[in-house]
């Protein structure tokens, strides 16, 4: 009682103040006229036992760890299964906005962290200037001293920017002599791969719509076209042919950081993955210090695009855009099977919309993951697209049987071309002996892959130049020691 009487007196007397201190002809109602007050003293009460700040928010705490245990007891007890999927915010909306301007804001904070090309030539300055010749090797070296020290200037004179680089951690990843000393130019090349990497991951961030860490093939075809410029034998592209190429050169990328043919890669894969590796060997000033063998082996080379464009308008001879298995058939000169052609029609191929319900026909994209699968046989990708054509029925293994029928158009096609009569059975007893299955009556994918010859046996039964190259592969050996030798 003496609290409510107390209260109405403070309120009586607020209400007179008010009413004085207000303009002539406006009246200010009292506080204890106000619902809002009322229930906010209701609520607070004579604020005798609140205490101070940090007990209140420990009772906050309180009251929030109990209501979310409830709620999980009440989830268990119903046993239903917790949400998972968040719903993106739709394209335009403020929640949408917000993300995009936060991510932008991020990544431009993290591109300002970097180390750019003048920072990278003042700390390998700085490395030269700090270390120490090794009187048997050469090398130029750095002690954990030193280290420490070169830390310092470089901080000094780049900023702090650069002061991650030298922590102990770092120090200890590289291989040290037997005064404890680390050569300067792994560490640099760890520096410049380091920042290189973090760039790319940068860049491709930018280009991910989604935020959802990975790339689609439109993503990563922009992606490739905003290198060309920085890339030194890119740098003459035709400009019509820009499009095609980045349609090439994204397809490997999605042939190796795609597995399960999502129609999306992990930017974290294709961070890792040599595909990126290999693209950016494409740094080296001119393309005279590389051998027409290394433009032909890297995907990505110019001459290398060229080729495989030129190959499939050979190959395409009614001109559709798309390549039959008739087409195909004449891949490497016809010597490819004919069994091996259906299988990757049956496999790799999706039924055409247009041309009635039996037609297929093979796009760009698929050919290209057809050729990458055939010239990279020994990597776990190319040999599984392959082994999915080699398992004939679909079983997750191959038989005797299977074998028997793979290499019988092998066979044939070996004596068609003159060569020396062949015992199947012979061939098949040989692949065996070369896989060396956990299963003495199948040969599985892992089989293929732990022997470490997958490569080789695909070819044997797919190709019968693959066959006559490991016919003779004592003979090829031979020949390339004496052209070693000869050079």
């Amino acid at each position: 009682m003496s609290t409510a009487s107390g209260d109405g007196v403070d309120a009586s007397g607020d209400g007179a103040s008010s009413a004085a201190a207000a303009p002539a002809g406006r009246r200010i109602p009292p506080a204890s006229s106000m619902p809002w007050v009322r229930n906010l003293r209701r609520f607070v009460g004579s604020g005798t036992n609140l205490g101070s700040e940090a007990l209140m928010e420990l009772e906050t705490k309180r009251i929030l760890l109990e209501i979310f245990k409830e709620r999980q007891r009440k989830s268990a007890e119903a046993g239903s299964i917790p949400s998972f999927y968040k719903k993106k915010p739709e394209e335009g909306s403020i929640s949408s906005r917000v993300q995009r301007l936060a991510k932008y804001r991020f990544l431009k904070k993290q591109s300002e962290l970097l180390l750019n090309a003048d920072d990278l030539d003042a700390m390998w300055v700085c490395l030269r200037e700090n270390c120490v010749i090794d009187d048997a090797t050469g090398a130029e070296k750095m002690n954990y001293e030193d280290f420490c020290h070169i830390a310092t200037v470089c901080t000094e004179q780049i900023g702090q920017k650069c002061k991650r680089f030298f922590s102990p951690s770092n120090f200890m990843k590289f291989e040290k002599d037997d005064s404890g000393r680390i050569a300067i130019l792994p560490f640099y090349l760890y520096v410049m791969r380091t920042v290189s990497l973090t760039q790319a991951r940068i860049d491709m961030s930018e280009l991910d719509e989604d935020s959802d860490g990975f790339l689609q093939p439109h993503e990563m075809e922009a992606y490739i076209r905003g290198l060309i410029p920085n890339l030194a034998q890119l740098r003459d592209m035709p400009t019509q042919f820009v499009q095609m190429y980045c349609r090439i050169a994204a397809r490997k990328f999605f042939f190796f950081c795609d597995p399960h043919r999502r129609g999306k890669a992990c930017i974290k894969k294709v961070l890792l993955s040599n595909c990126l590796q290999e693209l950016m060997e494409l740094h080296q000033e001119s393309e005279e210090e590389v051998t027409d063998t290394e433009q032909a082996e890297n995907w990505f080379s110019l001459t290398s695009a060229q080729r495989i464009c030129d190959m499939f308008l050979a190959l395409d001879k009614d001109q559709n855009g798309t390549l039959s298995k008739q087409e195909l058939k004449e891949y490497a000169d016809g010597t490819l099977t004919e069994i091996f052609i259906e299988r990757v029609f049956d496999e790799h191929v999706r039924r055409s919309k247009v041309g009635g319900g039996n037609s297929r026909e093979m796009d760009f994209e698929s050919f290209l993951d057809f050729v990458l699968a055939l010239e990279n046989k020994d990597t776990a990708e190319g040999l599984t697209y392959l082994f999915r054509c080699l398992d004939l029925n679909g079983r997750g293994f191959l038989t005797t049987a299977d074998i028997h029928s793979l290499f019988r158009d092998v066979h044939q096609k070996w004596i068609e071309g003159g060569n020396y009569e062949l015992c199947i059975e012979d061939v098949r007893d040989e692949i065996w002996d070369m896989v060396k299955p956990a299963d003495p009556l199948r040969i599985s994918l892992s089989d293929l892959l732990s022997c470490k010859q997958g490569g080789t046996i695909a070819s044997m039964l797919i190709d019968v130049r693959g066959f006559w190259a490991h016919d003779n592969r004592e003979n090829l050996l031979q020949e390339e020691e004496e052209q070693v030798e000869e050079a």
